[in-house]
């Protein structure tokens, strides 16, 4: 809400047309009274509000979050919006990297909740309240009178990020005051580091000129198994559109340092990834 009020004063400048997007999950019995009462607002202002049901429910928080940001950008294709702008803010950042940081992530896992990234091919996710906390997005909402909707689930312990929420990040802030903003602000540094350029320079001899989606394996071979990794990730997420699972990397750098071996990994999405004593060459999802 504290979001919409920003942009709302900022379209007079920037002559935006702005869309309101609203998910509902059906895990509450009272968001559909939410979303008729959101509505019934974003209308006393002139502004069209598209809601989406979850059908079935999500079984999960990743299972939900995949459901939002697939929503989001089949709604920006078809009104032909640029940008996709969501309400992030420093907290959520910094329980994103605690999560992350549990599950065990490299350098890009600890830099989640970018403040701007590709949402498809021809259009942006951006965060731009990244700056400010939960707190003083709170506060702004109530010195401007808006309307604030909670969310029940919020509260669930169900939910690995509320325990996060209520149970971790309580005690950070008591130990050091401004915890979550100073891991968001890690988070920050993380993104902006020139890794992706450097990963690119250093792929570019291992790529067969002759093949756009195969890797010469044995120059792979030379570098050490930290960097080995590094550029594996790159290069599939590069080709994919997609960031492979720790696990899965760490599967495939096992199998191609032991043996010479030819073999194969099922890469999630339809991908696969075969591999001789020469090459690595990616499997692109089967069109049925």
């Amino acid at each position: 809400m504290a979001l919409i009020r920003l942009l709302l004063d900022l379209r007079r400048l920037h002559h935006w047309e702005l869309r309101l997007w609203h998910g509902n999950h059906g895990w509450r019995p009272e968001a559909a009274a939410q979303a008729e009462a959101l509505a019934d607002w974003a209308g006393s202002l002139g502004l069209q509000v598209q809601q989406d049901q979850a059908q079935p429910p999500p079984s999960s928080e990743a299972a939900a979050r995949d459901w939002r940001y697939a929503q989001l950008e089949h709604w920006a294709a078809e009104l032909d919006c640029g940008h996709v702008v969501t309400g992030h803010t420093a907290s959520d950042r910094a329980e994103t990297v605690l999560l992350n940081l549990a599950r065990g992530a490299d350098r890009r896992g600890l830099s989640s909740l970018r403040r701007r990234r590709r949402l498809g091919e021809s259009r942006w996710l951006v965060r731009p309240l990244l700056s400010l906390s939960r707190e003083e997005t709170a506060d702004f909402c109530a010195a401007w009178e808006l309307p604030v909707w909670i969310d029940s689930s919020n509260a669930s312990p169900r939910f690995s990020r509320n325990r996060i929420r209520h149970d971790v990040m309580p005690v950070l802030e008591a130990l050091h005051r401004g915890a979550s903003r100073r891991i968001s602000a890690l988070a920050e540094r993380l993104e902006q580091y020139p890794g992706e350029e450097l990963l690119g320079l250093a792929l570019v001899p291992l790529l067969d000129p002759a093949e756009p989606r195969r890797l010469c394996r044995q120059p792979l071979q030379r570098r050490s198994p930290a960097c080995q990794e590094l550029l594996l990730r790159h290069w599939l997420e590069q080709e994919t559109g997609r960031s492979p699972a720790s696990r899965t990397l760490l599967e495939l750098c096992r199998s191609l340092r032991s043996s010479c071996e030819p073999g194969s990994l099922n890469l999630g999405g339809g991908w696969r990834l075969a591999w001789q004593a020469q090459h690595l060459l990616l499997l692109e999802p089967t069109v049925r």
